[in-house]
């Protein structure tokens, strides 16, 4: 028998230890399948432990199935099928029968209970090493060998390998540090697929002003904020803001980058954040009055804590230029009271641009879900070829929509070999 079982031709070898790849390989062995997982890093799941800040947004517990798959825009049609095998229930029950309960907190996104991804490729590497999968770190696929329209074997520093089927799952390239680097869109590319070039799609986006950074760390939970584009008003969007040392951040701002890119690519791109969006200019207005009046002897900037939300009252003096911060306030005229309560509402920000792969949650582009049997996730091109994750050509949001591709499409592909 030669070295690391090279002249071992396994049921099937998987291309990538990240989510979908494990959950492919756990299903996949179940079937008493053989299954050598290959992955370039040093450990299994490298991605998969850090995502969701370390706590692993695992799904969206979206109820209806009209509105979930909405998320994935063009590529809805394509996903009723899987989702009907493997869907967000499959998902509960999968991991919560394997001892790792889950929770649904805001905005229907669902989290292990203990808040730990690694608790939830605790659970799919258990499977593994349960159903005798083989893995290979520190491996790299330099080729994949075809004749025809099938798989032969891969290539790798450690050698070549031998399989029936082949279940390419290396993942996009948001976090590359992780080992996303793009190699599954090469082998795609030369394998003659049609590929959709990658963009950072659910990014934070970077802005000019010194205050935004300054405002590091600092979350807003309730803002809303409306992007122009060359001065005219495009759309507006409710929800957290978190600022950032680069810009801003938060789920709201995620989910509007692949429209703000939209914009960058059509001129200057302007926002305006109103801090106070279920208060009238009025009302509002009233409120400062109140709070004036209550401290008539007192200087602008140390009244300014009371008027804006905790943890901006700094960086909103650095944005008041029309008045000095040391007026008394019972001294601040009525027009300059009435810009201020205008600055609340529409807070200015210029945006330079989207933040990169490095700092990016989802990252589309991908094979053409045209060229994929998404009944079973092979290739329409390759015969021995499964296609999982986020190799495949799909926008969606963050909030859980990500890691549910991956368990789905996994599941399918593992079932499928």
């Amino acid at each position: 028998m030669l070295k690391n079982n090279q002249n071992k031709i396994w049921d099937v070898i998987i291309i990538g230890g990240g989510a979908s790849g494990l959950m492919a390989g756990a299903v996949a062995s179940e079937r008493s399948l053989s299954v050598l997982v290959v992955d370039k890093n040093k450990e299994l799941g490298e991605k998969l432990k850090i995502t969701g800040g370390g706590r692993c947004n695992i799904t969206n517990n979206e109820p209806d199935i009209h509105k979930l798959l909405k998320v994935y825009g063009e590529g809805a049609p394509y996903l009723y099928s899987p989702f009907s095998v493997f869907g967000v229930k499959d998902t509960f029950k999968y991991f919560e029968s394997r001892g790792l309960p889950l929770v649904i907190e805001a905005r229907n996104r669902v989290f292990p209970k203990t808040e730990k991804a690694v608790d939830v490729f605790n659970v799919l590497h258990k499977e593994l090493i349960k159903n005798k999968v083989e893995i290979k770190n520190n491996c790299t696929v330099t080729d994949i060998i075809c004749r025809g329209n099938k798989i032969i074997n891969i290539n790798t520093n450690k050698g070549q390998f031998y399989a029936k089927s082949f279940i390419l799952s290396t993942g996009g390239l948001s976090h590359p540090e992780t080992g996303s680097t793009g190699d599954g869109y090469t082998f795609l590319k030369e394998m003659g697929h049609d590929v959709q070039n990658p963009t950072p799609d659910v990014v934070p986006i970077e802005v000019c002003e010194n205050w935004v950074k300054e405002l590091a760390g600092v979350s807003l939970s309730f803002m809303k904020i409306t992007f122009y584009l060359n001065g005219e008003k495009q759309f507006s969007k409710i929800g957290k803001i978190l600022f950032t040392h680069f810009g801003l951040s938060g789920p709201l701002i995620l989910n509007s980058a692949k429209s703000i890119k939209a914009l960058l690519d059509k001129g200057k791109v302007t926002a305006k954040i109103d801090l106070y969006p279920d208060t009238t200019i009025g009302d509002l207005e009233n409120k400062i009055i109140k709070v004036f009046d209550l401290n008539k002897n007192k200087i602008l900037k140390t009244v300014m804590k009371e008027i804006v939300p905790d943890g901006m009252a700094a960086a909103f003096c650095d944005v008041i230029e029309f008045i000095d911060l040391n007026t008394k306030i019972h001294d601040i005229k009525k027009e300059e009271r009435r810009k201020i309560v205008d600055l609340l509402k529409a807070l200015p920000i210029t945006i330079n641009g989207l933040m990169g792969y490095d700092r990016s949650v989802v990252v589309d582009g991908g094979v053409s879900l045209k060229e994929i049997d998404m009944k079973t996730m092979r290739s329409k091109i390759i015969e021995n070829l499964y296609v999982t994750g986020d190799l495949l050509h799909l926008n969606r949001n963050s909030g859980g929509y990500s890691l549910q591709i991956c368990w789905t499409t996994g599941y399918i592909a593992g079932t499928s070999v």
